[in-house]
């Protein structure tokens, strides 16, 4: 028997006496604001209370209308609690951590947690597994409260010592949230050695439930590779920044056009692949070191290294053998999105799938060269998901992405070909950038040149001066407040009004700080007298990005 638990049996009388002295209200006041009460009108809490003692937080909260499974490993103690709450809506189990295999064979979600004076018994090594068993054991909106002891014991238990940030370090890789953490607290005992903090984190909840969905995949779906992560990054880029790319929506489902997902899959991969590390190239995506990866082709993606990501935007020039290579790469990314992460991404059964993908109406035809734009996107069919889980990934994905990314790294980390170089983390991290952070201008200078070569006006982006002489080529919108470095978003300006503007963004009114009469972009109708700035800016765009372009709607 594990020593700590031997001693709750050995002592279970005289410790039953000491916490029935004190009060479920004076031990957990510091989460008072997530206290489960449930009215009589509600449907009643299920409430789990692991390492449940003598009883009295569970009978506290059967009392106040939740429905109570208490899990207790000592027998004696399980004994007493049981006398202790007979009558009440408890149900005890002879259970514990990190295994907790009766608790999770009842198929069963909670709404509270409670896991009080128990993390310091558990050691280290066993903590990863104990918490990713409580994290999936909660429904949605679910809370997990865990209370810390800080200071050691006299009596023969063992403290393993614990700590705030080792919760929040394993809140991030399950993906809870963190609600409340508490200031260290004086003992309810007056143990002068004794101080203790409480921690509290939610799963979760869109209401819809595909956040639980998208949590499954991100941390419970077993990978042999990144690709469903990468599946998963995709469709949360293309969302955050391509909401007007859906072809259509009908019956509860959107349709995407396949070629963008395929654009998109291969941008984020482009780092990773083609980065050199000691001599050897790109970083291990799967568990078989000697399997390539299937959209790694020597006709295609090996034939665009002289490529970076951001050269692989929508409104790119593709032609002569960078055409055909690229045409390859995106018919081979779409080839392995549908061969695994679409093929093992589902619910339930494997008919249940979450993704579809629909050939072209039409064959599509190779071109000798093309502009990525909707209808190239569209040449290669749709992809199809659900509108529900669409929209989740669209309002919560500045919260999923970290955990996509955070997860995407502890796979590669475990990967065998990746642990023998001993890649440093910062080098994952910078890996999975999504934009450069570097600010190069270099391609749009060069369409303002040749502009200015063949006799065209080109004016300030803000004030509509003719630019003379030196100017400067930036971000219209921030690079601080949007990462983009798309090429519409690198305008020219004067040198002058550049330097004054920082990082302010865009206004309908005139900013007193800039020279000149700075109209600005975002107006719903234009006066071409009284606003000439937006005519000039959607010309100049039209000069840089060629009308066969359609821009998403």
């Amino acid at each position: 028997m594990n020593p700590n638990i031997q001693f709750y049996h050995q002592n279970a009388s005289s410790l039953a006496e000491s916490y029935q002295q004190l009060s479920f209200e004076d031990v957990h006041f510091s989460w008072k604001p997530f206290w489960p009460i449930t009215g009589d009108s509600q449907q009643p809490m299920r409430i789990l209370d692991i390492g449940a003692g003598s009883g009295r937080d569970a009978k506290w909260f059967a009392q106040h209308g939740g429905e109570v499974f208490a899990v207790e490993p000592a027998a004696s103690l399980r004994q007493l609690g049981r006398e202790y709450t007979e009558g009440l809506e408890i149900t005890w189990f002879d259970d514990s951590l990190p295994e907790l295999k009766k608790i999770v064979d009842l198929g069963m979600r909670f709404d509270l947690i409670l896991v009080s004076a128990v993390w310091m018994h558990i050691a280290s090594s066993q903590r990863k597994r104990a918490f990713r068993k409580l994290a999936n054991l909660l429904a949605p909106n679910g809370k997990l409260v865990i209370s810390l002891r800080h200071g050691d014991f006299n009596d023969g238990r063992v403290n393993k010592g614990v700590s705030v940030e080792e919760l929040e370090l394993l809140a991030k890789d399950y993906a809870l949230q963190l609600c409340l953490k508490t200031e260290l607290d004086a003992d309810a005992m007056g143990r002068s050695d004794v101080q203790w903090q409480t921690v509290v984190l939610n799963m979760p909840d869109d209401g819809s439930g595909d956040l639980i969905k998208v949590r499954h995949i991100i941390v419970n779906d077993s990978k042999s590779a990144t690709y469903k992560l990468a599946l998963l990054r995709t469709l949360l880029r293309i969302a955050d920044a391509h909401p007007g790319a859906v072809l259509d929506r009908a019956d509860g489902k959107v349709a995407l056009p396949q070629g963008l997902v395929a654009l998109y899959w291969i941008r984020q991969f482009k780092r990773l692949i083609d980065i050199e590390i000691g001599g050897i190239s790109g970083i291990q995506q799967n568990s078989n070191t000697s399997k390539g990866l299937g959209f790694v082709k020597e006709d295609g993606w090996n034939k665009l290294k002289h490529l970076a990501a951001d050269d692989l935007a929508v409104g790119a020039l593709f032609s002569g053998d960078d055409a055909k290579a690229m045409q390859k790469t995106l018919k081979d990314s779409l080839v392995t999105i549908k061969q695994g992460p679409v093929t093992f991404i589902y619910q339930g059964t494997k008919e249940n799938k979450l993704f579809e993908m629909l050939p072209p109406s039409k064959r599509r035809t190779h071109l000798s060269s093309f502009f990525i734009d909707s209808e190239f996107l569209a040449s290669f069919g749709t992809f199809i998901l659900d509108e529900s889980l669409w929209e989740c990934l669209r309002l919560y994905g500045s919260w999923i992405e970290p955990l996509v990314v955070n997860q995407w790294i502890l796979e590669m980390q475990r990967f065998e070909a990746n642990k023998t170089r001993n890649i440093g983390l910062q080098t994952y991290h910078d890996s999975l950038i999504w934009v450069d952070k570097d600010h190069d201008t270099r391609e749009v200078r060069k369409k303002v040149d040749a502009l200015r070569q063949c006799g065209t006006e080109i004016h300030s982006v803000w004030s509509g001066t003719k630019l003379r002489g030196q100017y400067h080529v930036d971000h219209c919108l921030p690079f601080a407040y949007w990462p983009n470095n798309d090429r519409w978003n690198l305008l020219p300006t004067t040198t002058t009004e550049n330097l004054n503007k920082r990082d302010r963004l865009p206004k309908n009114k005139v900013h007193r700080g800039f020279p000149g009469k700075a109209a600005f972009i975002f107006r719903k109708k234009y006066s071409v007298s009284r606003y000439p700035y937006p005519i000039r800016l959607m010309s100049f765009i039209l000069l840089l990005i060629p009308s066969s372009v359609q821009v998403f709607r």
